[in-house]
């Protein structure tokens, strides 16, 4: 594809207009939004203006001047549409691991609930994402359950086993970019009895999700890949509503509590998703993830899945024929919205690229990944990235030897 007709894409793109409202330095095509998004415009003047007008005005005044307290749920009420949840179901608050262990746990106390004795099996794929692996073998310990792994293309064939007490997958595959069928393999567990937990971390914000037609059980993912919340920034946690009222969060902290402020000695499990809550919210990261939100106002999840669709297909079409391996699918409909290469020296082609003003991310052993973030990547950086991948292994610039020291984060 020429650039003039990337340029014609671009031109007819409804969301085009998007790009103004993130912060993005110049001459860079950023494609690690799959990791960290970028800036908002709004995120960036909410926090400075949350620093001098209410920490540094009203000081502790604001938890209740401007309802700090209630942030977890008014931020988990702007994520819920992104992820076909009603309001009321999520909260925000903690990291995607914590999140993670409570809706293991309470999912695990769930299937319990329904007079289950046998061991209780967590079921998951080979390819889950690490932190997610650890987490399940903490809650296995901790509950007396197993772990089980199984292809990914093995689960439904598991979950015929019938003895699956939960089923916990990462929608999007973090080093391939798979997308699992989320509808089929919900429905497949639950006609087994089992629980489900999804990691939305690689889908929420570049695709439709819909956990309240899926009949989805619970759901976890982080605010700061695609949702641009920045680094660090707090994680959502759903419950289904049918089961709020059963569901019983592991980890008892006061905001969990019904009446945080009474003190009592005694916990009392909060009602409706308030009881998905621990300690103290992180007010500046959420006010930054809460402004950042701002973006996907009035946005079609529709439209963002039609132009991941190309975006991640004029990349896969324009590096046909170099020196990489594709290990992404073909499929568009089989793919999250990003494209994943495999390279012997992927870590140094990765670093070469960034070195030109293309950043992508390297994944053990020996993946380069790119994440193709419709709000703000357009088709002419696809084309620019594409050509500079280009240069970078025809010139053989990866071999300059500086390029092989890892960073401790990379």
């Amino acid at each position: 594809m020429t650039v003039d007709r990337a340029r014609e894409l671009d031109e007819a793109d409804p969301l085009a207009p998007l790009r103004e409202r993130f912060l993005l330095p110049p001459g860079v095509v950023y494609l690690d939004g799959n990791s960290l998004g970028p800036p908002t415009v709004d995120a960036a003047e909410r926090l400075a203006a949350v620093v001098t007008e209410q920490w540094g005005r009203d000081l502790v005044r604001s938890w209740n001047v401007h309802r700090w307290v209630d942030l977890p749920h008014r931020v988990g009420d702007r994520i819920a549409p992104l992820i076909g949840a009603p309001a009321g179901s999520v909260v925000v608050g903690d990291s995607t691991t914590v999140n993670l262990y409570k809706a293991l746990g309470g999912a695990v106390d769930l299937w319990r609930s329904e007079g289950h004795r046998r061991t209780a099996v967590i079921l998951t794929d080979t390819a889950n994402f690490p932190t997610d692996l650890y987490v399940m073998g903490a809650v296995a310990r901790r509950w007396g359950a197993e772990v089980r792994t199984v292809e990914p293309t093995g689960l439904e064939e598991a979950l015929e086993a019938g003895d699956v007490a939960c089923l916990a997958l990462t929608q999007v595959d973090y080093r391939t970019g798979r997308l699992h069928d989320l509808p089929r393999l919900t429905a497949a567990a639950h006609q087994v009895g089992a629980i489900t937990v999804w990691d939305l971390s690689h889908s929420a914000g570049v695709m439709p999700v819909d956990v309240t037609s899926a009949d989805v059980d619970l759901a976890v993912g982080c605010g700061y890949k695609y949702l641009n919340g920045g680094p660090g920034a707090p994680a959502y946690l759903y419950v289904a509503p049918r089961l709020l009222d059963r569901f019983s969060n592991p980890i008892a902290g006061w905001f969990g509590h019904a009446a945080p402020f009474d003190f009592s000695a005694e916990f009392r499990p909060a009602p409706g998703i308030a009881r998905g809550r621990v300690g103290t919210p992180h007010v500046l990261s959420m006010l930054a993830l809460d402004a950042a939100l701002d973006v996907f106002r009035d946005v079609d999840l529709d439209l963002v899945r039609a132009k991941s669709h190309s975006l991640t297909t004029l990349f896969i079409e324009l590096v046909d024929g170099l020196d990489v391996e594709l290990v992404t699918p073909r499929d568009p409909d089989l793919r999250g919205s990003q494209v994943s290469l495999r390279h012997p020296n992927g870590y140094a082609v990765v670093q070469a690229l960034a070195a030109r003003g293309v950043i992508g991310d390297f994944r053990a052993p020996d993946v380069a990944r790119f994440g193709f973030a419709p709000l703000y990547i357009r088709h002419v950086d696809v084309v620019d990235a594409a050509r500079t991948l280009a240069e970078v292994l025809e010139s053989e610039a990866w071999r300059d030897p500086e390029l092989a020291r890892r960073d401790p984060v990379t």
